[in-house]
């Protein structure tokens, strides 16, 4: 046999990922994510705007009000959270 190893690729994760804004940074450890989605209603094709607010996990206390994060589904942290921060995406601007 040959002594070559092959270097399998991580296997990915299957979670569910949203983009949306911290609406909310006031709780410890934990922000508001203001998700919003569109899309064409079924019958008259209109675009429709959908939000839903969603409590994710920030460990260290380093995203505020008004960034644009990145979140992801995992184990159940608390009675209403069970997402995650995984990065930021864009600083809040300065008003």
């Amino acid at each position: 046999m040959s002594d070559v190893q092959t270097t399998a690729a991580p296997a990915k994760k299957n979670t569910r990922t949203f983009v949306g804004r911290i609406v909310s940074d006031k709780r410890a450890k934990t922000v508001t994510v203001l998700v919003e989605r569109r899309n064409a209603h079924e019958l008259y094709g209109k675009i429709v705007a959908h939000s839903r607010k969603y409590h994710a996990h920030d460990e260290k206390g380093e995203y505020k009000m008004g960034d644009v994060v990145e979140i992801a589904e995992g184990r159940p942290i608390s009675k209403t959270k069970s997402w995650v921060v995984t990065r930021l995406i864009e600083k809040a601007k300065l008003v």
